[in-house]
């Protein structure tokens, strides 16, 4: 069974450059494998650079991006002449052999950072499941920990009215085929959900009413984005609409609408049964139109602090 933890963010106010960056005494305390950052569907290395700077100057994490710009996404275009795509059965390779070549590349980059020792992957969306596609594919004794940020591990249920798997078989094949999260001294899996908007049906009568995780009261203005409700007051038509359309990207991924998620993907998906399942309050999906501030993502420091220290050696 897999060990579920809550994590609130602190008010993001709170927070300092003073307070996020640990001295060069405690730096020098603490001893950090390397990491291999794996882009999220449709992103670019360079949306990751100023998590690779958070972790380089705050806290002296030697770290890699795998080399992928958003016109290589185009590449998976290949799978539509494979009949597997259209029967919702498509394999990882050879569509995605791309990908993993770049993500190879990434690694054997880190390894001479590491010096003989182990490496960390740090997987973002769909760069999390095919963290666990490279790992089976090119082997994983020189990897000794797996995180993944927002990614959606769990295919879709069959047989939901309106649900379409969007990765067309993917998912299902790597639950299938690729190797169950097992949390062990050796290779550790942390999978970490974020907890910002809970979604809502598409039709309903009744107004949407959705609860804010992140903390109120605070004497910094939060936006609507972040707070989308008061305990006690019913939200705004524009929010309503937004957390029904917010609801329907949840459903076709977990076939639920109604359920807590980062924006993108819902927080049932996220974890792995057998990996040490972590949610942050308050915590958006994408490093695109996030900030560090109102809408924090899992790369924002106040967001690092809470999960870099699964990255020590």
């Amino acid at each position: 069974m897999a060990l579920a933890l809550s994590s609130s963010l602190k008010p993001l106010c709170s927070f300092s450059s003073s307070t996020t960056s640990p001295s060069s005494t405690q730096q020098d305390s603490f001893s950090y494998r390397p990491a291999v950052i794996l882009p999220g569907l449709g992103n670019n290395s360079s949306d990751y650079l100023k998590l690779k700077a958070t972790l380089k100057e705050n806290y002296g994490v030697p770290t890699v991006v795998a080399k992928v710009s958003r016109l290589d996404w185009l590449r998976n275009a290949a799978g539509l002449v494979d009949p597997n795509y259209w029967r919702g059965t498509l394999r990882p390779r050879p569509v995605l052999d791309w990908y993993l070549k770049r993500v190879d590349e990434a690694v054997q980059e880190a390894k001479e950072l590491a010096q003989g020792g182990t490496l960390s992957l740090v997987g973002h969306s769909a760069g999390g499941w095919l963290a666990r596609v490279y790992l089976e594919e090119f082997g994983l004794s020189h990897i000794s920990l797996l995180l993944t940020l927002g990614t959606p591990h769990l295919p879709p249920p069959k047989g939901l009215s309106g649900v379409i798997d969007q990765t067309r078989g993917l998912l299902y094949y790597v639950e299938k085929h690729c190797s169950k999260a097992v949390y062990t001294p050796h290779l550790k899996y942390v999978c970490i959900a974020g907890r910002y908007i809970q979604g809502a049906q598409l039709f309903r009568n009744s107004t949407v009413k959705v609860e804010s995780t992140v903390p109120i009261g605070s004497a910094q203005s939060i936006s609507e984005d972040a707070i989308m409700n008061d305990l006690s007051t019913s939200i705004s038509n524009t929010t309503t609409l937004r957390a029904r359309f917010v609801g329907q990207g949840y459903k076709q991924v977990c076939g639920q609408a109604e359920v807590w998620g980062d924006g993108v993907v819902p927080e049932v998906s996220a974890h792995l049964e057998g990996a040490l399942n972590i949610s942050l309050d308050g915590v958006y999906h994408s490093p695109v139109g996030s900030d560090d501030v109102l809408r924090p993502w899992y790369g924002s420091p106040a967001v690092v602090e809470k999960w870099i220290h699964h990255l020590l050696s």
